[in-house]
């Protein structure tokens, strides 16, 4: 018996490694046909190749260029004007800080790094400037900019203040101290009224030279909600709703079996409209199939809670949807602006990396479905993402910045992170989780699946490419979830 056993075992071992070598042996090859780059230019690669600012990112062979969608006679004259909108992006865009600095090696001058910030148009003193050099018989130092004026005290005996216009300083001093004494009462006037601008000082003696970043900005006046005791005074819960009142009701009667007195927003853009009421809840109802975001616009825009909590019209509270739990890991990491939780226990959490590429041609982003960052510190339920599924608590303030762009009216969500990439900072947490109703009657009607599922065409293509990125990546033929899944475990595992 012992005998045979051991026969079996070393059966199944063989079979398992003739298994495993066709496995490594077929799906090589496989990757190396579906992700092969060619030399020529015109084509993207599927993984970021650099993150440098300027380059033509690259995408394989099969993939589905954006300006594919765009009639030819159209595509140059789109193209001019977004490079346009984009020149114009750039230069509100851009600062003087964004100029990469380097630091000389063993220099005497001592200088701010970083940190200076000035209100525009007021007189700040420069702090921290100094001069550490050998005895001399005399020491000379100057200071220019480029978007402001400098000033100093009255020039003390033995010292020679120079000015070459109102943005250069020179001082000259026989005594190191004095000059010290000096630089330590410079101070710094930008010219001109701008809220969120920079300047760079240049700071020089002898041959050293050091270039320091002045940021100019305007403060803001803090946005402060008042917390109150409980989460009726915390959070709103927000949903959009078309042509579905069973679910919608099925959504609110859930909600106020956990949330008695929690105020509920409802936007509702439905072809023929039946009265929702409530205590406490605001149905507003819109201009017929409005769209997706188009409603979720309205619905935020009436929170006045700090938080507002997204649900979908056909989701079910239970027991396990404790908000109160996102409340906590948003005030614990005041840094957040949205957490995402689970339904019927998937979380559908997704990376997005952007590589700008150049003007012309536009941008690379790509969407690993299943990635993430780090764990939250305390949280190790949840972890940084890029965007989550359509069951979220968010910062209202924070949400309200990026909006939602009611051109997507019919089949959109990851699109409100695409948007808000680079402004929102996303986690996702499975401890708290929400229920999916059952598809009804109302799912299947002819006339919502019309609205519901509309087909892509021209008009997607085109409000992509004036995103700046004229490609997603997805191949011909192949489901978004399907390459989406094959780029994460091919390219990255």
């Amino acid at each position: 018996m012992m005998s045979l056993s051991s026969t079996r075992l070393r059966l199944v071992a063989v079979t398992l490694i003739i298994l495993t070598a066709f496995y490594v042996i077929h799906f090589s090859n496989f990757h190396g046909n579906l992700f092969k780059f060619s030399s020529t230019t015109k084509l993207r690669s599927f993984s970021p190749s650099n993150f440098s600012l300027g380059h033509q990112c690259i995408c394989p062979k099969g993939s589905e260029l954006l300006k594919d969608y765009i009639p030819e006679d159209q595509y140059e004259e789109l193209v001019k004007r977004r490079v346009k909108e984009l020149q114009q992006y750039k230069t509100r865009m851009a600062s003087e800080l964004s100029r990469l600095l380097f630091a000389s090696p063993n220099s005497p001058l001592q200088y701010p790094i970083q940190g200076y910030i000035v209100r525009p148009l007021t007189s700040t003193l420069i702090p921290g400037l100094g001069l550490h050099a050998e005895n001399r018989s005399s020491y000379k130092v100057s200071l220019s900019v480029s978007k402001g004026i400098l000033t100093t005290n009255i020039t003390p005996e033995q010292t020679i203040i120079k000015r070459s216009g109102k943005n250069k300083l020179i001082i000259e001093s026989r005594s190191l101290v004095t000059l010290n004494n000096l630089l330590a009462k410079v101070s710094y006037t930008s010219t001109d009224y701008h809220i969120n601008t920079g300047d760079l000082a240049t700071f020089q003696f002898e041959m050293h030279e050091a270039v320091f970043p002045i940021a100019i900005k305007q403060p803001r006046v803090p946005v402060l909600y008042d917390m109150g005791t409980d989460i009726s005074s915390q959070v709103t819960i927000t949903t959009k709703t078309f042509q579905r009142y069973k679910h919608l009701r099925v959504l609110l009667d859930s909600i106020r079996q956990f949330y008695s007195n929690i105020k509920i927003i409802v936007a509702d853009d439905s072809l023929e409209t039946e009265h929702i009421t409530g205590e406490n809840i605001q149905h507003y109802i819109m201009p017929p199939a409005q769209g997706w975001f188009a409603g979720r616009n309205l619905a935020v825009s009436q929170v006045t809670t700090k938080y507002f909590l997204w649900v979908d019209d056909d989701f079910v509270l239970t027991e396990k949807t404790k908000i109160e739990n996102l409340v906590e890991v948003m005030e614990a990491m005041p840094e957040l602006d949205v957490v995402g939780g689970s339904v019927k226990g998937n979380q559908f959490y997704f990376a997005l990396i952007y590589e700008e590429g150049e003007e012309i041609e536009g941008g690379c982003l790509y969407r690993k479905s299943g990635g993430k960052f780090q764990s939250l510190p305390g949280y190790p339920q949840c972890s940084m993402t890029s965007g989550v599924v359509n069951f979220f608590l968010a910062r209202t303030d924070a949400v309200q910045r990026v909006g939602f762009d009611p051109k997507l009216q019919r089949t959109a969500h990851s699109e409100f992170f695409m948007d808000g990439l680079g402004t929102l900072l996303v986690a996702t947490c499975g401890d708290v989780s929400i229920d999916h109703q059952l598809t009804t009657s109302e799912n299947k009607s002819p006339l919502y699946n019309k609205f519901r599922y509309p087909g892509q065409g021209a008009g997607v293509g085109k409000l992509f490419i004036w995103r700046s990125f004229f490609l997603l990546p997805f191949l011909s033929g192949m489901s978004d979830f399907m390459l989406l899944f094959l780029f994460y475990q091919i390219c990255y595992v």
